[in-house]
């Protein structure tokens, strides 16, 4: 396991003014609140990220900006996951170039395709930025679930693979990863604790983004060996993911209005064809985090 990529992770959110372009300053405020409560990196432009619904310019912008904010005090793994292999290579080139520290790819989607793609898929990627390269196993959203013999696969093939997140239903498989030498972040915050005493390195997750400090409650008593400080903390952290998933598929409407509630800076809505909340669902929203304390 490469020590240098542990801890929280938080999969930031990507602010949009009114008009739907991509809010630096706010990007930037989001960043610097995550580093000030102590988090080790970023998961950038990943689901939370709304990557997906970017164009490729706007997310080498995104790479070039969190780069620049972090400066050395939290490390980047930039995403870089589209279905066409020259795209997804042409973005790994350009987050190196920013200066991320690190890369990570879905699978190709929408079409089905074989181990062997798959992995050739990653091989092609992961040379293009010749960074430390992260899998992304998502199969709730791409369809595809990474398992162990295709794991073991682009482990054979992809000299720069350094580990994955692991968003897949089988939380057991965190061990099998590990035991493989790979650097696997648990993709529930809702399992940071259980997934760490099976050997995961940290967690990446989009509600750490929005209150990180219980996160790294989570991560500080863990390194300390406080179990019991360790499972109030993950407690806590519970309850702020839960509230992040109350809106269901809306979650990035969520993330935003919680994050533009605490930071006194609007982040905006989601990118079509996401959808905002209503005026009572944020006066929900904003009581909930008052119960919270996150006020």
């Amino acid at each position: 396991m490469d020590s240098r990529f542990t801890g929280v992770v938080p999969a930031i959110i990507t602010p949009l003014t009114p008009e739907g372009k991509l809010n630096e300053d706010a990007f930037r405020q989001v960043m610097e609140f995550n580093i000030e409560a102590g988090v080790q990196g970023f998961w950038v432009a990943g689901g939370t990220g709304e990557s997906v619904l970017l164009d490729d310019a706007e997310n080498m912008r995104i790479a070039e900006i969190a780069a620049d904010q972090a400066a050395g005090r939290a490390y980047n793994i930039m995403h870089v996951g589209v279905a066409s292999t020259h795209r997804a290579a042409r973005l790994a080139e350009h987050a190196a170039k920013a200066g991320c520290e690190a890369i990570c790819c879905v699978p190709p989607y929408f079409y089905t395709q074989s181990d062997k793609a798959v992995a050739e898929h990653y091989r092609v990627v992961a040379e293009a930025a010749d960074l430390p390269f992260f899998a992304y196993n998502v199969p709730g959203f791409t369809h595809r679930e990474i398992d162990i013999p295709l794991m073991r696969r682009i482990q054979d093939e992809v000299p720069q693979l350094t580990g994955l997140k692991h968003s897949g239903a089988n939380t057991s498989l965190v061990k099998d990863f590990a035991d493989m030498g790979l650097s696997c972040y648990i993709g529930n915050s809702t399992l940071m604790l259980p997934a760490l005493t099976l050997g995961a390195s940290g967690c990446v997750d989009g509600p750490p983004n929005v209150a990180p400090e219980c996160w790294v409650a989570i991560w500080n008593a863990w390194q300390a060996g406080d179990l019991s400080a360790a499972r109030a903390a993950q407690e806590a952290a519970t309850k702020v993911t839960m509230l992040v998933r109350s809106c269901g598929s809306r979650f990035h409407a969520v993330c935003k209005a919680i994050l533009s509630r605490r930071l006194g800076v609007a982040c905006g809505d989601p990118r079509p064809p996401g959808e905002p909340l209503t005026d009572d669902e944020v006066a929900a929203i904003h009581g909930a985090m008052s119960s919270l304390g996150l006020d």
